[in-house]
């Protein structure tokens, strides 16, 4: 009897062990130049790579979404199976996720409305002194708070947090010069409209594909294998060129 009991819960740990592997995987992320709406379908760069790895590690159950990044970022921090782009890899962050690959690097601009007010910055800390729009959550927010700046305004997404710099809510906005350039096309507004007033050389955007820390480490290995094979035969660089 006893052994057929150890032999029952053999089992069912075996069992909840493969449908814990076996659920399906959730890609959440935000509107942004890796992945947006185009005629009712989610397109994008990012959407691109994380469906053609997910496509060869043999991941194919799979349900992609748009959400707020604050929404998106909790999700990947608390539930299992939850990949997530694009997710800036900082120390504070490192042992939060399970770490895929670098689907990109650039760097962050500080920029204000030309033409406006006068406004320098020489320096990280002069930039303290000027109200800020960050993205709740983002890489950003925690990079400037980390160091001190008491003037942040935050948004739930790079489109409310540009539009409340183009309303002269805030005087400046951190950004990639790409992703400043996509949210003046979505505001229809002309990038000169914007002058760029320092760059943050300090915090390099290194941008990955992450699952969330609960992920079992098989389904993460797979992934990064076939993560590693598509950027290996340079597919990651040649997606990530071509424009919106």
């Amino acid at each position: 009897m006893r052994h057929r009991l150890m032999l029952y819960s053999c089992v069912l740990l075996a069992l909840i062990s493969f449908k814990s592997q076996a659920e399906t995987i959730e890609v959440v992320t935000e509107d942004s130049l890796y992945a947006y709406l185009r005629d009712e379908k989610l397109v994008g760069p990012g959407i691109r790579i994380a469906s053609e790895t997910l496509k060869q590690a043999g991941l194919s159950d799979h349900h992609m979404a748009l959400y707020p990044w604050a929404r998106a970022y909790e999700m990947a921090l608390h539930e299992p199976n939850v990949l997530i782009f694009p997710l800036d890899r900082t120390p504070a962050r490192e042992q939060l996720f399970k770490w895929v690959g670098e689907i990109h690097r650039s760097t962050s601009r500080l920029y204000k409305l030309r033409g406006g007010e006068r406004i320098t910055v020489g320096s990280l800390e002069e930039a303290k002194q000027y109200s800020i729009g960050v993205v709740r959550n983002d890489a950003k927010q925690v990079y400037l708070q980390g160091r001190g700046f008491s003037r942040l305004v935050v948004s739930a997404n790079n489109h409310d947090n540009f539009q409340k710099l183009l309303n002269r809510q805030v005087q400046l906005v951190p950004m990639p010069e790409n992703t400043a350039r996509l949210m003046s096309q979505d505001a229809q507004v002309d990038f000169e409209a914007l002058e760029e007033v320092y760059a943050l050389d300090e915090q390099p955007h290194r941008v990955y594909l992450a699952f969330s820390l609960s992920t079992p480490d098989e389904t993460v290995a797979k992934a990064q294998r076939a993560f590693e094979a598509l950027k290996a035969s340079g597919e990651v660089a040649r997606i990530m060129k071509e424009e919106r």
